[in-house]
C-alpha cells in the first residue's frame, strides 16, 4: 500500500513556474560554443550539460538545445567519452565516466519527443553511438557497469547503482532512436537486458556503496529497471529515510540537507509510476525554495534554513522544469520517464 501524505493547498500563482523563464535562465549560462556550465563561472560536466539542454528544450529554446549537443560533438574524445569535468576549457577531472558518455541519448530522445526533428538525430547519431559503445565497453560480465576509466585508460572496476541506472535509461533511449532511424543494435538490447537484471536482482554487484544517497533509492525506479509493484515497494521502503516533509529530499540520509534537484527527480520518479498525488505534494515543497529572481536554490539545510551552496545551477532549474512537465504534460517529453509510455513505445 502506498504511504499517504498530506496534500498542501497551494494557490495556482504560488505553485506555477514559467518554463520559458527557466529556459531563459539556462540559456543565460550557455557559452557561445554551446557549453552549459553548472553556473556562471562554474565547471562543466557532460551529464549535467545534457540535463541543462533538456531544460532548454522544455522552455522552447531549440536552437540553444542543438548548440548544446553540437558542443558534445566538438569535445568528444576518440574513444567516445568525455572528460568528467572542465573549467573554461581546461580539464580538471580526468576520469571518463560511463554514465556521462551515454546520457546524450536521453537528451536527444527528449529533444525528438518535443520537436520531431529526425534530421538532428541523424546528425548527432555518430556522437551518441560512440558514447553508448564506450559505456558498454565498461559493462561487467554479470551486467553492471563499471563507473569509469582513468586518464591512462585503466578501468576502475567499481560499480554505482545510480550510474548504472542512468546507463540503463540511456540504452532505452538509444534503442528508441535507433528504431526511429531504422538501425538494428541487438548488442545494445542484450546489454540493456543484462544491466536491467543486475539492477533488479543483484544488488551485491554494486560495490560502490551509496545507500545513504537518495539517488540510489529512486534511480532504479526512475530509469524503469524496477517497475510495477516492486517500484512502489521500493519507494515506500525508504520514504521516511529520505523525505523531510515541507522541505524536500535529503541528498544523504544522515545529513540535514535537502536539495532541489533530488526533490524534483523524486517528483519525476513518482510521476513515472503515476503516483501523482505524492508527486504533486512533493513538488509543492519547491515553491518557496527560490531566489527573488525565481531561480531555484541548489540546497538548503534544515531546520535552520541556510541556503547552501548559493550557486544558481542550470541543471537544478532543468530538473524542476522537467518535473513540472511530467506533472502538467506541457510537452510530449513530459512522459519520457513514464513506465506506461515505454511499455507502449513502438520499437
Amino acid at each position: 500500500m502506498l504511504m499517504e501524505i498530506n496534500l498542501p493547498q497551494l494557490s495556482e500563482e504560488k505553485s506555477f513556474i514559467s518554463v520559458e523563464n527557466m529556459g531563459a535562465f539556462i540559456a543565460s549560462l550557455q557559452k557561445e560554443n554551446g557549453e552549459i556550465p553548472w553556473s556562471q563561472g562554474g565547471k562543466t560536466d557532460p551529464w549535467d550539460h545534457v540535463e541543462s539542454a533538456m531544460g532548454l528544450c522544455v522552455g522552447g529554446f531549440y536552437e540553444e538545445t542543438r548548440r548544446a549537443y553540437r558542443w558534445l560533438a566538438a569535445t568528444q574524445l576518440a574513444d567516445g567519452s568525455w572528460w568528467s569535468e572542465t573549467l573554461d576549457g581546461k580539464v580538471i577531472n580526468t576520469a571518463r565516466e560511463a554514465n556521462f558518455s551515454s546520457y546524450a541519448a536521453v537528451g536527444l530522445f527528449h529533444y525528438y519527443l518535443i520537436t520531431g526533428d529526425l534530421d538532428f538525430l541523424i546528425e548527432i547519431w555518430p556522437v551518441m553511438e560512440r558514447g553508448i559503445n564506450y559505456a558498454l565497453k565498461l559493462q561487467a560480465p554479470e551486467g553492471e557497469i563499471y563507473w569509469a576509466k582513468n586518464k591512462e585508460g585503466k578501468i576502475d572496476k567499481m560499480s554505482l547503482l545510480t550510474g548504472s541506472s542512468s546507463v540503463y535509461m540511456s540504452l532505452k533511449c538509444a534503442l528508441a532512436i535507433a528504431g526511429l532511424l531504422g538501425k538494428k543494435r541487438p548488442r545494445w538490447q542484450k546489454a540493456k537486458e543484462s544491466l536491467g537484471d543486475s539492477i533488479r536482482y543483484k544488488p551485491d554487484l554494486f560495490n560502490m556503496i551509496k545507500s545513504r544517497y537518495s539517488m540510489d533509492w529512486y534511480y532504479p525506479v526512475l530509469c524503469g529497471a524496477v517497475s510495477g509493484e516492486e517500484a512502489k515497494k521500493r519507494i515506500d521502503k525508504s520514504w521516511e529515510k529520505f523525505i523531510v516533509p515541507d522541505w524536500g529530499v535529503r541528498c544523504v540520509s544522515d545529513r540535514p540537507w535537502v536539495t532541489m534537484a533530488e526533490t524534483a527527480e523524486l517528483v519525476l520518479t513518482l510521476a513515472a509510476i503515476e503516483d501523482y498525488n505524492r508527486a504533486r505534494a512533493v513538488f509543492s515543497w519547491l515553491s518557496d525554495k527560490r531566489f527573488p529572481d525565481d531561480t531555484y536554490w541548489m540546497g538548503v539545510t534544515y531546520p535552520d534554513a541556510v541556503i547552501w551552496p548559493e550557486d544558481k545551477t542550470g541543471w537544478t532549474a532543468a530538473a524542476v522544469v522537467m518535473a513540472w512537465d511530467a506533472l502538467n504534460k506541457i510537452t510530449p517529453a513530459g512522459e519520457l520517464f513514464n513506465h506506461k509510455f515505454w511499455a507502449s513505445w513502438k520499437r
